[in-house]
């Protein structure tokens, strides 16, 4: 398993910027502008250590983001999402949005903190039973 990154929710993404970048000296290593799903993603690092990013994530309609929700989730790259999901369900934690993908899942930690599981490198082919299954819960 390699880290990625951790997301936090932000309301005002200049003001983040900002803060992030001129006054702790963050560099933005990458920014996706998703018009349909009407979000910005900005990946940001320390000089010099790509491997510790931050993503800050602005949902353009969203105007409020308590305490509670500017926390996203934290990420990790893992060498076989499916397998790495089975082993996880057969210990009893719930896969909160499967993998039907072959990319993506999430799960939650005891304490309900949200992390998310990225297949490295290209997608797996779509499989069972993961590409039926449905969300439970939310992440």
């Amino acid at each position: 398993m390699k880290y990625l990154h951790t997301m936090i929710r932000v309301t005002d993404i200049d003001a983040s910027l900002d803060f992030y970048c001129t006054h702790l000296g963050l560099e933005n290593v990458g920014r996706f502008d998703i018009e349909e799903g009407r979000f910005t993603l900005v990946f940001l690092a320390p000089p010099g250590q790509p491997e510790a990013q931050i993503e800050l994530t602005h949902n353009w309609d969203e105007k409020e983001v308590d305490e509670g929700r500017n926390f996203g989730h934290l990420a990790y790259e893992v060498e076989d999402i499916y397998a790495t999901c089975e082993k996880l369900s057969k210990a009893g934690i719930t896969i909160n949005r499967p993998p039907r993908d072959g990319r993506m899942a999430f799960i939650r930690s005891p304490d309900n903190v949200s992390v998310e599981l990225l297949q490295a490198g290209s997608p797996l082919p779509s499989q069972e039973p993961w590409a039926s299954m449905e969300n439970i819960g939310h992440w």
